[in-house]
């Protein structure tokens, strides 16, 4: 089975048009994602290894630090800007990944350039960020002259073999040029008017969860809103506060916060938007959307598009705006706000599923023969971990937790479920609220039907 998210074996490439005119200068969506793939497109591999559960690349044991050097990709067409991202995890303080990238430069390559790093910033060189023909705009290539190429390379380290390795798995560089913005047609936007849908989810204002900060967390806040739409159990200053960028000392790195994300069991990218009708195409699939926006609403911001109504006008979900929850600007104002600044975005998805979390019955209403019931993520798990499972028939559900020696520790779920896809987190305690220590525990999924499965889940501390 392929799904867009769980694609291992072919780089993926995907030009996307307005539906509301052609578009001269197409976007373009270049993703590597799996260790397969990332290992077959490698150029040099150097302490690099696939991880045991075969979910991501990591180090070797005996080592501290080693990387993968990809093959020189190219888009079919040319661009003078780029969005870079990628998912992966830094399980321990002293253990982080920093993702490279290079473009052609007179008859070779520019320099390595660095586009960013998880988490923290174990580096005693940040590294270089410009060449002759472009520069990073701390998330955001910017490039002076067209280019068709680019080279991708992620170095791994950690400080001692006591910590567990940084682990990485997908990579992705959303392409476009900027003549396609500087073409907005605005009457054509407000003429698009999608069917209504709306994306429930816990409203979270900024301002109001942490004064010292709140002024600068509108993208973690909005995310935290979307992993909640989930159904995804996230603390919402702890979440900005990893987000935080310790190099440039801000909370809205593009690529950092879709990471972060990342650690929550969804997938995310780093991508365009360039008509209302396509961010509904995603929505209506399960996707979530964090809109970037600029003038005329605000000088920068993040919002969750929450959907449209009945007349195809957007709905959002604003954190710097305490009644914010559904919130409806005019729909010129919000479309000149996040279209001229080029529709950019975070878009996310739940790990190995393109359908939403609540009540959404699978393809064809059955699980496919290679894609087990439950599977969590990330695993291993310091403070908490998402199991999510597929419910085939409706009935009674029951989802335990049991230490390695057939213990029953605690109860995560016992209730009536109807078809289709859940999560549900686990933060590593029992019965009462202890804390349970380090060590291999079993999630198992029991269905009223008798449908059995069950996964390993590593706690560490």
């Amino acid at each position: 089975m392929k799904t867009r998210l769980a694609i291992l074996f072919q780089f993926i490439f995907i030009i996307t048009f307005s539906p509301l005119r052609a578009n001269p200068y197409p976007d373009q969506h270049y993703i590597i994602s799996g260790p397969d793939s990332l290992l077959r497109d490698a150029e040099t591999v150097y302490n690099i290894v696939k991880s045991p559960n075969g979910q991501c690349l990591q180090l070797v044991d005996s080592a501290l630090t080693g990387y993968i050097v990809l093959r020189p990709q190219q888009a079919e067409e040319p661009f003078n800007r780029g969005l870079p991202s990628w998912n992966g995890s830094a399980p321990a303080q002293s253990s982080a990944f920093k993702v490279l990238m290079r473009f052609p430069y007179g008859s070779g390559w520019s320099s390595w350039l660095t586009v960013g790093f998880w988490k923290n910033n174990v580096w005693s060189n940040y590294g270089s960020t410009s060449f002759g023909d472009g520069y990073v705009d701390i998330d955001y290539v910017k490039l002076s002259q067209y280019k068709r190429e680019w080279q991708f390379a992620v170095i791994f380290e950690r400080k001692s073999l006591e910590y567990f390795s940084p682990t990485m798995h997908m990579l992705s560089f959303f392409t476009s040029d900027t003549r396609t913005t500087d073409n907005v047609d605005h009457t054509a936007l407000l003429n698009d008017k999608p069917a209504a849908i709306f994306i429930p989810t816990t409203f979270y204002h900024q301002y109001s969860l942490d004064p010292a900060i709140g002024g600068s967390i509108c993208s973690p806040t909005s995310v935290s809103m979307i992993l909640r739409s989930y159904g995804i159990a996230v603390e919402p200053v702890q979440f900005a506060r990893d987000t935080k960028d310790p190099y440039h000392g801000i909370f809205g790195v593009w690529p950092r916060v879709v990471q972060n994300s990342s650690e929550y069991g969804v997938t995310g990218y780093v991508t365009r938007y360039r008509s209302w009708s396509k961010a509904r195409e995603v929505l209506a699939k399960g996707g979530r959307i964090a809109m970037s926006v600029g003038s005329p609403l605000y000088s920068g911001h993040l919002m969750m598009l929450a959907g449209f109504d009945d007349n195809g006008n957007p709905i959002v979900h604003d954190p710097a705006k305490s009644n914010g929850y559904g919130y409806k600007f005019n729909k010129l104002e919000l479309g000149k706000s996040w279209f001229n600044k080029g529709g950019i975005s975070y878009t996310f998805y739940l790990n190995d599923s393109t359908t939403s979390i609540v009540q959404t019955e699978p393809p064809g209403g059955t699980l496919p023969v290679e894609q087990r019931i439950i599977r969590n993520y990330p695993n291993p798990f310091n403070s908490r971990t998402v199991i999510s499972f597929l419910v085939e028939k409706a009935g009674n559900i029951t989802i335990s937790v049991y230490n390695i020696n057939g213990q029953k520790v605690a109860t995560l779920l016992h209730k009536y479920l109807d078809v289709g896809t859940y999560t549900i987190p686990w933060d590593g305690t029992d019965h009462y609220g202890n804390r349970l220590g380090s060590g291999i525990y079993f999630a198992l999924y029991k269905a009223e039907n008798g449908q059995l499965d069950f996964i390993p889940l590593q706690l560490i501390k």
